[in-house]
């Protein structure tokens, strides 16, 4: 029996190629893939080649845990359902035909320990469950923001993790909430999820002034920049972006200095110092799937696309981004 897994092979090349089914070890459980969400701004970097070398892929997930070097297999948003569980894992049977979240690479069939297996909730379309991570992130980012009753605040990114981000700030009792992106499609979206203007960056005259709180989500250097013209006084600004290899040239002159802007890098991997006494990883992943549960994530699935076309999606991704919020692979 053999399965299919897709791999980066060199600079904006992937790859699906058939392996051998690989045998289930004792204690594990084997899942075979529904489908899985393409990661618009981590994903890109690895397909340019634009991730720093001596980086692991992601030291804290197993099936990610490699180096970076081609061919590589990458992802971390599969749904799939169990079909098979190892001799020795507790109470295996009753794994059998459950829908389960995993972050790992994209391919048909994947072996993993039950403790990386999240079960997916009732009420949850698997294309739902495949943006647990984008919704986790954004509530990372929420949190970490603080934002206050009755600041202003603005998005710089409304790719599928900003207008999340955006969807969650809506929700607080702010003055005004700024979303900003070049593409209109995008910024349609920001303003249906609860945005109160939305701004197109390159028109300077329309930027808001004097943030409170501002996100750099877009994935572009030179929109950190942006983010600090757009700060008030002891304004933050929380970078969600990772430009892996591409540098910021930023402003550091006048305004910076003399409003006591802080910088504060936001990641989903680990969870704030400030914040871990009484958030742990399992009270964000639950609020996340509650997030989910409310929101009508239909819109925001722009492409569904068959796996085995995948490097039409990645194409798609690279060469015409303005079309894109969110891309699927149906297995």
């Amino acid at each position: 029996m053999t399965q299919s897994s897709l791999y980066f092979t060199a600079p904006c090349t992937v790859e699906i190629r058939d392996e051998p089914r690989a045998t289930l070890p004792a204690d594990r459980l084997r899942v075979q893939t529904i489908v899985s969400a393409i990661s618009a701004g981590t994903e890109m970097l690895f397909y340019r080649s634009q991730v720093p070398a001596e980086l692991s892929t992601d030291a804290t997930i197993e099936a990610l845990s490699g180096g970076i070097a081609y061919p590589l297999k990458y992802g971390y948003a599969c749904v799939g359902r169990v079909v098979e569980a190892g001799a020795q894992v507790p109470d295996g049977a009753s794994w059998i035909d459950r829908t389960v979240f995993a972050f790992n690479p994209h391919e048909t069939h994947f072996c993993a320990l039950p403790t990386a297996l999240i079960p997916v909730p009732d009420g949850i379309a698997p294309e739902q469950a495949a943006l647990l991570p984008n919704m986790e992130t954004a509530v990372n980012f929420t949190i970490d923001g603080q934002p206050i009753i009755g600041e202003r605040v603005a998005v710089i990114g409304q790719g599928i993790v900003g207008l999340l981000t955006t969807h969650l700030l809506a929700r607080f009792p702010l003055a005004e909430l700024n979303a900003l992106d070049r593409i209109p499609q995008r910024l349609a979206q920001a303003q249906k999820l609860g945005a109160t203007h939305r701004v197109d960056p390159a028109n300077e005259s329309a930027l808001p002034r004097n943030m409170d709180l501002i996100y750099e989500l877009s994935g572009n250097p030179a929109a950190l920049d942006t983010a600090i013209t757009l700060c008030g006084f002891d304004a933050r600004v929380i970078v969600g972006s990772w430009y892996g290899t591409k540098r910021a040239e930023i402003d550091l002159g006048g305004h910076f200095h003399r409003n006591r802007i802080r910088i504060i890098s936001s990641q989903v991997s680990t969870i704030a110092p400030a914040t871990s006494g009484r958030w742990t990883k399992a009270r964000r992943l639950d609020l996340a799937w509650s997030m989910l549960r409310q929101l009508d994530t239909t819109a925001l699935i722009t492409h569904r696309i068959s796996f085995h076309q995948a490097a039409d999606a990645y194409t798609l991704l690279d060469q015409e981004p303005e079309r894109v919020i969110q891309v699927i692979l149906n297995y």
